[in-house]
C-alpha cells in the first residue's frame, strides 16, 4: 500500500503539462469545515466565515455522498448536515445563513436557500437507502419549504417577508407568472428583477425531489400532490418568461424578468447560474436553447464574464468588478462537451490557485495574487467534484429524479481527461485518501473556534 504522503493524482492540463494534486486536498473541507455537534447534527462552516450557509453547506456536502456507503462513518456524518439544515429551515425559512447555536446569522430571502438542503437529502437517499433519513425534523422542514414557496408565489397577498435595510430592487412584477417571488440571489445580492431564473429552476429540481423524499420517506401524498403542482406551474412560468428570442442568438434563457418585459441579460458565477443548468439537472448540455444561453453568458456580451492576463471568466457584483471566480470556471469545465474545455478551465485553476491547491472565492485575472477570501470551502468541495469526474472516473451524481427536468434529454458528463485504467488507479487513490483521512479523526474531536 502506498504511504499517504504518495497519493498523488496527476491532473492533465494543456500543452501536455500535468499537475500533481494530494487525494487528501480534496477532501479539505470535509476534515475543515464539518463539526460534530452535542445534538447528534453537523455544523458545516463555509471556510473562514463562522456561519452555516444553507446553500453552501449543502453543496459542499454533494460531492462526498459518494462515498457514504462506503464509510459509515461518513454517511452519519452527511446525514447530520441535512438534519441540522432541517432545524435551520424551521427556525427561519426565510433565513440564508445560521450560527452554530441556531441563531439566524443573515436573513436574506433567496429561492434556492430551501432548494439546496432538499436536493442533498434526496441525493443522499438515492446514493444510501438509508431510512434513519427521514426524521421529523426533515419531514416538518420539507413541509415548511413548500409551505412557504407556496406563499411566496402569491407574495402580494401572503408573504411578510421584508429585508430590514434598503436595497435596489425593481419592485415591479406579474405576481400571476406562477413562480416564485425572490428577494436575493445566490450570490446574497439583490435581485434586479423579482424572478431569478436559475433559482426558479433550481426550485423545480428540488420540488421533483420533495414529491418522491414525501412518497419514499413519509407516505405523505398531500406533501407530494403540492409539490408536484408547485413545481408544475413554476416550470410553466419558467418556460414561458425565461426564454426569450434574441436577434442573431435565437431562443436563449434570461437571468431575471418581472413578467412584465423587462429581462436581465447576464450570468453570475455563484450556483444555480445559467451556465450550470447541466450540473444541477435542468437539462442536457447538448439542448440548443442552453448552448445558446452558454454561448452569451460565456463571452464579453455578459457584463459579468472577465478576462485577463491569467484567467477569463464568470465575476459577480458580490465581489470587485473585473474579478473571476472559480465556481464559473468548474460549471464551465463540470458543464463542457469537450476535453479540451474541461482542461484548459483546469488548467486555469491550477495556475490560479493558493499555493495550498486550495480555492479562493475569487481572483484578479490581470493578478491572481489578489483575491478575495483565502479559504472558501464551496469552492474546495466543487473543485473536488470536478476532479472526482474528470481526472478519477467518477460519474455525475444526478441532483433530480429522472436525471433532467427538461423531458426526453439525457443528463450530461464531464468529459474524462485520463484514460480509462488510469481512472480506476486514481480512484483507488481516491478511495485511500479518505480511509486515511477518516482513520486519522477517528477518536479525535475538531473543535469549532468559538
Amino acid at each position: 500500500m502506498l504511504p499517504a504522503g504518495a497519493r498523488q493524482l496527476f491532473v492533465p492540463l494543456t500543452g501536455h503539462r500535468v499537475r500533481p494534486i494530494q487525494a487528501r486536498t480534496l477532501f479539505h473541507t470535509l476534515f475543515t469545515d464539518f463539526f460534530s455537534e452535542d445534538d447528534g447534527t453537523t455544523y458545516v462552516q463555509t471556510g473562514d466565515i463562522p456561519a452555516m450557509w444553507l446553500r453552501d453547506s449543502s453543496a459542499q456536502s454533494l460531492p462526498y455522498v459518494r462515498f457514504a456507503r462506503a464509510f459509515p462513518v461518513l454517511s452519519v456524518r452527511l446525514d447530520g448536515v441535512i438534519q441540522r439544515d432541517a432545524r435551520n429551515i424551521l427556525t427561519d425559512p426565510y433565513a440564508n445563513a445560521f450560527q452554530a447555536d441556531y441563531h439566524v446569522w443573515e436573513r436574506k430571502w433567496e429561492v434556492d436557500s430551501d432548494a439546496w438542503p432538499a436536493i442533498l437529502a434526496w441525493v443522499y437517499w438515492r446514493q444510501t437507502g438509508n431510512r434513519l433519513l427521514f426524521t421529523r425534523d426533515l419531514h416538518d422542514a420539507l413541509r415548511t419549504i413548500v409551505k412557504t414557496w407556496l406563499c411566496e408565489e402569491h407574495h402580494a397577498t401572503c408573504g411578510s417577508y421584508a429585508y430590514p435595510y434598503r436595497v435596489y430592487t425593481n419592485d415591479a412584477y406579474d405576481p400571476n407568472t406562477g413562480m416564485i417571488w425572490d428577494a436575493f440571489r445566490p450570490s446574497d445580492d439583490p435581485v434586479e428583477y423579482r424572478f431569478n431564473i436559475p433559482q426558479e429552476m433550481f426550485a423545480v429540481v428540488a420540488l421533483r425531489d420533495i414529491e418522491r423524499l414525501a412518497i419514499d420517506g413519509y407516505a405523505d401524498a398531500k406533501l407530494a400532490r403540492q409539490a408536484r403542482a408547485l413545481a408544475d406551474r413554476v416550470e410553466t412560468g419558467i418556460e414561458r418568461y425565461g426564454r426569450v428570442w434574441v436577434a442573431g442568438r435565437g431562443w436563449m434563457w434570461v437571468y431575471e424578468t418581472d413578467g412584465l418585459g423587462d429581462d436581465a441579460f447576464m450570468d453570475d458565477a455563484n450556483i444555480p447560474d445559467l451556465t450550470a443548468m447541466p450540473y444541477f439537472g435542468w437539462c442536457s448540455p447538448f439542448d440548443p436553447v442552453y448552448l445558446n444561453t452558454r454561448a452569451f453568458a460565456l463571452s464579453s456580451a455578459n457584463p459579468w464574464y472577465f478576462s485577463g492576463r491569467y484567467a477569463q471568466g464568470l465575476g459577480s457584483p458580490h465581489t470587485p468588478y473585473g474579478y473571476v471566480w472559480p465556481l464559473g470556471i468548474m460549471a464551465r469545465a463540470i458543464t463542457a462537451t469537450s476535453a479540451q474545455e474541461t482542461a484548459e478551465a483546469i488548467t486555469t485553476l491550477a495556475e490560479t490557485d493558493s499555493k495550498d491547491g486550495l480555492i479562493h472565492e475569487s481572483f484578479y485575472p490581470n493578478g491572481y495574487w489578489r483575491y478575495t477570501r483565502a479559504e472558501f470551502g464551496w469552492g474546495n468541495a466543487l473543485y473536488a467534484e470536478l476532479v472526482f469526474r474528470s481526472v478519477a472516473g467518477f460519474p455525475a451524481t444526478a441532483l433530480v429524479t429522472g436525471g433532467t427536468v427538461v423531458p426526453f434529454e439525457r443528463a450530461g458528463q464531464t468529459p474524462a481527461l485520463t484514460p480509462a485504467l488510469t481512472q480506476i488507479y486514481d480512484s483507488g487513490l481516491v478511495f485511500s485518501a479518505l480511509s486515511d483521512l477518516l482513520a486519522e479523526a477517528d477518536g479525535r474531536t475538531i473543535v469549532r473556534d468559538p
